[in-house]
């Protein structure tokens, strides 16, 4: 049977010292893991990628999921994944759902890993 990882509050931008800084605590390296862990799809980095990319700066989810070639519910699936770890904000208007992605905690996730990558 497969450990379950402890429930923690990761919709906010991860906020702790690089990890090059040093030997990082349980409560950090988790807090990271798990965020990392919602990026370990591919599905979900086409995802963040599209919704980089869009001039809008947002997308639909029927318009994610005619992209990425898969139903509807199972971008919405991913989307939650994503949206849980504080990668996606997601806002309901009428019948569609509309997806951005959160710069600050990918910013904040990409300094945590490598303090120089996003000066």
């Amino acid at each position: 049977m497969p450990k379950t990882l402890p429930m923690v509050d990761i919709s906010a931008p991860v906020c702790c010292a690089p990890v090059a800084a040093g030997l990082v605590d349980d409560t950090a390296a988790l807090e990271i893991a798990l965020r990392l862990k919602a990026l370990a799809d591919p599905v979900r980095v086409k995802l963040v990628s599209l919704l980089f990319s869009s001039a809008k700066g947002e997308q639909c989810s029927s318009d994610l999921a005619a992209a990425v070639g898969l139903a509807e519910s199972t971008v919405s699936h991913h989307l939650t994944q994503l949206r849980r770890a504080g990668l996606v904000e997601s806002e309901r208007r009428g019948m569609n759902v509309y997806h951005r992605p959160r710069h600050d905690a990918l910013v904040a996730l990409c300094s945590v890993l490598d303090p120089n990558c996003c000066t």
